[in-house]
C-alpha cells in the first residue's frame, strides 16, 4: 500500500493544478476490496479525487464500503436482459444492476459507459431498455464505447481464446444511430472516452 500511494504522491502537484485525480482500474477493482477501501481512505486524506472504473460485479457489502468514498463511479452497463448477459459474459447482471441502484439512490455521481459490441448488444431492445433502466435512476447521460480488438493480443499472450474474434468495431453509422437513439429519450451522449 504504502508504495501505492509513494507513487500517487508524486503527481500531487500535477492533480492539484488540474483538478484531476485517480482512476482505479483493473479487471475489476471492487475484486480487490480490502485493498481498494485502504487505498481510498488513504487518497481522502490527502484530498485526491477518486473515480473507480467498474462493471459493478461485486458483492453489495463492496459497494456499501466504498460508495461515500469515491468521487466518481465510471460505471459501465452492457446489457439488461439477464439472459442475454449470461450468455455473452458467463455470469447474471442482476448484482450489477442492484448495485448500479445503490449508487443511485446514494447520489453517488455515476458516469455511465456503455460498450458497443457489434450484434451482441447494439440491437433496438437494449439500447431502448438501457436509456429507460439509467434514466428511471437519476442518470442523464452515457458514453457509447465502441469495441475494439486489442483485447485479442492480450489473450493470446495469457494462453486464452478469444470468442469475439469474429466481431469488427461498430461503425460510424451504427455508433451515430444509437447516440440518436438515446438522445430521443433526453440522454446527453458521447461517443469514445
Amino acid at each position: 500500500m504504502k508504495e501505492v500511494i509513494n507513487e500517487i504522491g508524486k503527481d500531487s502537484a500535477f492533480y492539484d493544478e488540474s483538478g484531476g485525480g485517480i482512476t482505479i482500474s483493473g479487471g475489476e477493482p471492487l475484486m480487490q476490496i480490502d485493498f481498494l477501501n485502504a487505498l481510498l481512505d488513504e487518497c481522502k486524506k490527502k484530498s485526491i479525487h477518486i473515480a473507480v472504473d467498474t462493471s459493478g460485479y461485486a458483492p453489495r457489502s463492496a459497494i456499501e464500503k466504498i460508495k461515500d468514498k469515491v468521487d466518481l463511479f465510471l460505471y459501465d452497463i452492457k446489457m439488461i436482459d439477464d439472459k442475454k448477459h449470461r450468455k455473452y459474459t458467463g455470469a447474471s447482471n442482476k448484482q450489477i444492476l442492484e448495485n448500479f441502484k445503490i449508487l443511485a439512490k446514494n447520489g453517488s455521481d455515476v458516469f455511465v459507459r456503455f460498450p458497443v459490441v457489434p450484434g451482441i448488444n447494439d440491437d433496438e431492445s437494449n439500447v431502448i431498455r438501457t436509456a429507460e433502466f439509467i434514466l428511471a435512476h437519476g442518470i442523464k447521460s452515457i458514453c457509447l464505447l465502441p469495441y475494439h480488438r486489442t483485447g485479442i493480443e492480450k489473450y493470446r499472450s495469457l494462453g486464452k481464446g478469444y470468442r469475439l474474434r469474429a466481431i469488427a468495431t461498430p461503425s460510424d453509422q451504427k455508433l451515430s444511430l444509437i447516440k440518436k437513439q438515446l438522445e430521443a429519450f433526453g440522454l446527453s451522449v458521447r461517443i469514445g472516452g
